[in-house]
């Protein structure tokens, strides 16, 4: 779409809210998945949305962020974009934009951890009102699902195909390391979940479940002059395991969270649940998982879709730079599981 053409739908989107006379859309960098926009008009500054989905990706992104939004702001959540209107046919959505600043790794600390959690239980407080909202994106309630759904992942790594000589340290990688250190995890929790007489292997029940923002962490956060935080990227939020939202708080790499805080935050979540003891266990268990899981997803544009994604948002496919930086991510996270696994 040209200039021209792109600043007349956005005009008629805006307008359709009310917003007129929009005066400029300037593209920003930064996504990984979507294009995102930099929207003036005459009632405001704005934030423009264009979600990626191809045939061999079908998720709506727009769907699961625009409805998580405005869930939310409807119940007076405020340290979120305001979500203005969306266009599920162009797949685009308009926010209010967000003056706000990065978190940088080591910056964070507990004020930090508090108002993200606060926010996370501010929205379960309504969970009984949120019966029309989707599960997350790869949402599990089973040990038996988790362990289904990073195995797809690390099986779509071993197809690594790319003739880089960076493509074939990854697939090394892969073979030599990921997946041998993968199998024994998998193993473990899988007996685990069935010596405690089935206990392990019980399917979350929906009233133990929790809405999650999904992909959950300070990389998804704008820090206000005041220090308030403003929560965004909602794509794959909805319905999932509590043990899982933990855990990816702690496992996402761009901006690390001390483990430090992890007792405090599993007890935050799990303390009204029932069988609390149960879903400690759980998160134990499920935490190697879902840090391979994050090995997996740190070495996503050795992928030919999410390649093809990267594309979308950002116009430039992964460099070798850029690929040699996520193996070391990858090395790095793979580490961590090794402790943990022992």
């Amino acid at each position: 779409m040209t200039p021209d053409g792109l600043r007349a739908t956005v005009a008629r989107l805006a307008a359709g809210a009310g917003i007129m006379e929009v005066t400029s859309v300037r593209r920003l960098s930064g996504g990984r998945n979507n294009r995102v926009y930099h929207v003036t008009s005459a009632a405001g500054d704005f934030l423009l949305k264009a979600y990626y989905r191809s045939p061999a990706d079908q998720r709506d992104r727009l769907g699961a962020e625009f409805a998580f939004s405005r869930f939310a702001w409807d119940r007076g959540i405020r340290c979120i974009p305001e979500p203005v209107i969306c266009d599920a046919d162009r797949r685009l959505g308009l926010y209010a934009f967000v003056d706000g600043s990065r978190l940088r790794p080591g910056e964070v600390d507990t004020t930090h951890v508090d108002q993200a959690w606060a926010f996370v239980g501010a929205v379960n407080r309504h969970r009984h009102a949120a019966e029309g909202l989707p599960p997350a994106s790869e949402a599990c309630f089973s040990l038996v699902e988790h362990v289904a759904t990073v195995d797809t992942r690390v099986q779509r790594l071993e197809a690594i195909s790319g003739q880089r000589r960076v493509d074939a340290a990854a697939r090394a990688f892969v073979a030599d390391e990921l997946v041998p250190l993968w199998r024994r995890t998998a193993h473990r929790v899988l007996r685990a979940a069935r010596d405690r007489h089935g206990l392990m292997a019980r399917t979350l029940p929906a009233a133990e479940r929790c809405l999650s923002p999904s992909d959950f962490g300070f990389h998804n956060v704008l820090s206000r002059r005041d220090g308030q935080l403003v929560f965004h990227d909602f794509e794959y939020a909805g319905w999932d395991d509590p043990a899982k939202l933990v855990a990816d708080f702690f496992c996402q790499v761009q901006i690390p969270v001390s483990a430090t805080y992890l007792e405090a935050v599993r007890t935050r979540v799990i303390e009204d649940l029932e069988l609390p003891a149960w879903h400690r266990e759980r998160t134990e268990l499920l935490m190697p998982v879902l840090r391979l899981k994050w090995c997996c997803i740190a070495l996503n544009d050795f992928v030919g879709e999410d390649s093809r994604r990267r594309r979308f948002a950002t116009g430039a496919a992964a460099t070798a730079v850029h690929k040699h930086a996520q193996l070391a991510t990858a090395r790095h996270v793979l580490s961590g599981v090794t402790e943990l696994a022992g």
